[in-house]
């Protein structure tokens, strides 16, 4: 993210919750919250999650969901702009302010309008300008720095932090205040680490993006009579099993660097494989656990056991794909024959 962004032409379609691939419960429980308040245009939002796991493009999904999809949306990272510039650019100034201030300058409050501020990392929001903000919020007014005049602000304020924040707040670094002014509606967003069913499906989309962007690259360099298109990029069984493995700590967006490094590695090849994963992925081991599965004295028929077991996450991959055998075939890591052969055969009397 740049420092600070307008969009001056979103485009609704390029952003929403259609986008937010996966379908864990933790994932959809969080896109039923930010649904819902989507359609509440003026009501505070407090995003709560680790780095990289889609704070911004849920702000987004929110602000283009609701009836202020035409309007501003503006960005800040109150984490990459010094504090000396920072109340400007949410505030602005007034001509002749401070050193520097040559002409009047609209904040980002004001430059929202009807639309979305957006206020990410906000608990590195430095402790001077706190009350400020929570004046804002309060009173729905500000005033540029420098100036005296007062006006209104109309835009909603999603605010975005580190699952930590309530840690902040009690060492006295937040004020209480606030913390609970933006906690109006707060929305936890689920580490991938915590919803690693939906690694496929991710895998899958990165993995399909690449290869567009690879064959639009290289249709530049080829003539129009031979618009030969390169393959898409799969993943071998091995390499999948290692990136379900990783506790991937940079979450989604980590994900998604592993993937276009590996893609990078393949040289042309149209299969990710083992070795084309940074070298912490290629380590990772799944984490064994015990069994729970109790042997009954007179014993089981095992083959019919572990049909049993097939057939219901099968079902289950099915079910939360909404029948699409592709996807169900990734998340069980198969091929699609092999899923559509397995069907036949437990569809057999």
């Amino acid at each position: 993210m740049t420092l600070a962004h307008a969009d001056a032409a979103p485009d609704a379609r390029a952003f929403g919750f259609p986008n937010i691939i996966g379908g864990s419960p933790a994932l959809r429980e969080a896109v039923k919250l930010a649904g819902s308040v989507a359609a509440a245009r003026r009501t505070t939002v407090l995003l709560i999650g680790e780095t990289g796991t889609g704070k911004e493009l849920f702000s987004r999904g929110i602000h283009y969901a609701s009836s202020a999809a035409n309007e501003p949306f503006v960005a800040i990272n109150c984490a990459a702009i010094p504090e000396a510039l920072l109340e400007s650019e949410l505030f602005g100034h007034e001509k002749g302010a401070f050193s520097g201030a040559y002409a009047r300058k609209q904040g980002l409050l004001e430059l929202a309008g009807h639309g979305t501020l957006f206020l990410d990392e906000v608990h590195h929001l430095p402790r001077t300008l706190q009350p400020k903000l929570l004046r804002a919020l309060e009173s729905r007014r500000v005033r540029r720095v420098g100036g005296l005049e007062e006006f209104s602000i109309e835009c909603r304020i999603i605010a975005a932090a580190s699952p930590h924040l309530e840690q902040v707040v009690a060492s006295g670094e937040f004020r209480e205040d606030l913390f609970y002014r933006l906690n109006v509606i707060p929305v936890q967003l689920p580490p991938l680490r915590e919803r690693k069913e939906d690694i496929p499906l991710l895998v899958h989309h990165f993995l399909a993006r690449f290869a567009a962007e690879r064959n639009t690259s290289d249709a530049a360099g080829r003539s129009a009579k031979a618009p030969e298109r390169l393959p898409g990029i799969t993943v071998s069984q091995e390499a999948m099993r290692r990136l379900m493995a990783y506790h991937w700590p940079g979450n989604v967006r980590q994900l998604e660097n592993a993937l276009e490094r590996a893609v990078a590695f393949t040289a042309g090849r149209s299969q990710i494989d083992e070795a084309d994963l940074p070298a912490e992925v290629q380590q990772a081991r799944e984490t064994p656990t015990p069994a729970t599965i109790s042997l009954p004295e007179d014993g089981i028929d095992l083959d019919a056991f572990i049909a049993g077991i097939e057939r219901d996450l099968i079902q289950r991959s099915l079910e939360r794909t909404g029948g699409n055998k592709g996807q169900a075939a990734r998340l069980l890591n198969l091929k699609r024959t092999t899923l559509v052969e397995k069907l036949k055969r437990l569809e057999r009397p």
